[in-house]
């Protein structure tokens, strides 16, 4: 009896270490290489511009900046700064990606409106540390790090908007309702999905994977190995309870984390809320489809939330058109 109950864990363990490989351990090296996206139809469809977005990116002077999130973990981002009191943007990426590659063209848009930007390496991924992904669930804790960390390098004055795509714009809805510092005024979620549980079955379910059989393994390799609860956070549970302007963006064409999902999370969002979705766009390629309704929506939401931020600190007098003490912020780069 022994033997068997032995035999029988031995099995329990190995599922489960093999589950937490498939699903949630990352591959670093892979991840500091902006160049090494997957060789998939939305990637190929408009590689060339990517790769000159990535060139262009990689140009930008940065400041490297470490921090230490909640349970002491090291994440690692790159600081581009425009204006000292301009706006920054906070940058979460999406699964088991580059920072760089997923924000080749947010970060140009960023600076090109004038904006600061925070470009970070999600937990386990590029040059941060951390011994996995979780789809969120600590990743939130880390976006909170980085606003904190933001609002003391910055001061409590300058607005805060924390942007993310794929995971990362589940990560930051997550945060939505975290006690974050009042200086973040707004959240940009380019196609996130609901939940982490969610997700992960959709995935398992396409790959032909016995989801039932699954999803008790993922649960416990999460507990067991990552220190978290899949169920602990959702998009929409958060969304119910923040209080921050949320700009939900989403590729009609994406088939990875399908547009219903945003529809769910935008349904569920009980603050001040933008939709704005890009026909035909595949997951994470709606700047790319159409950067020109990129560009005005996201430049509009962070105008809007900078502006509603400012005021409700310092009333700005009538008729100044700028969000920041020296009228610089949001601009057209010259």
């Amino acid at each position: 009896m022994l033997q068997i109950i032995t035999a029988a864990l031995l099995i329990i363990a190995a599922v489960t270490w093999g589950v937490w490989l498939r699903v949630f351990w990352v591959d670093r090296k892979r991840t500091l290489d902006p160049y090494r996206w997957p060789k998939t139809p939305r990637f190929l469809e408009y590689g060339d511009r990517i790769k000159e977005l990535i060139d262009l990116a990689l140009a930008i002077p940065f400041e490297e900046v470490r921090i230490r999130s909640f349970d002491g973990t090291e994440l690692y981002g790159r600081l581009y700064i425009k204006n000292e009191n301009a706006p920054v943007q906070i940058m979460m990426h999406g699964y088991r990606e580059n920072a760089i590659t997923d924000f080749c063209g947010g970060l140009q848009l960023a600076l090109k409106s004038g904006m600061n930007a925070i470009v970070a390496d999600q937990r386990a991924h590029g040059k941060s540390g951390g011994r996995g992904l979780s789809f969120g669930i600590l990743e939130r804790r880390d976006a909170k790090a980085w606003a904190e960390y933001a609002c003391e390098r910055f001061g409590p004055e300058v607005p805060l908007i924390l942007t993310g795509i794929s995971m990362g714009a589940s990560t930051v809805l997550m945060a939505s309702d975290l006690d974050l510092p009042q200086s973040v005024c707004g959240v940009i979620a380019d196609c996130g999905y609901t939940s982490p549980e969610q997700i992960i079955m959709k995935v398992a379910k396409e790959k032909g994977y016995p989801v039932k059989l699954l999803m008790p393994f993922a649960r416990l390799a999460a507990r067991l190995i990552g220190g978290f609860d899949l169920k602990e956070a959702s998009a929409p549970s958060s969304l119910s309870r923040t209080k921050l302007p949320v700009l939900f963006i989403h590729g009609e064409g994406d088939d990875f984390v399908p547009v219903s999902m945003t529809l769910e999370n935008y349904k569920a969002c009980a603050s001040e809320k933008t939709l704005f979705t890009v026909p035909g766009a595949g997951h994470g390629m709606s700047f790319l489809a159409d950067p020109e309704g990129y560009e005005k929506h996201v430049r509009s939401f962070c105008t809007r939330c900078a502006e509603n931020y400012i005021k409700s600190i310092a009333p700005v007098e009538s008729g100044r058109n700028s969000v920041s003490p020296d009228g610089v912020i949001l601009q057209d780069d010259v």
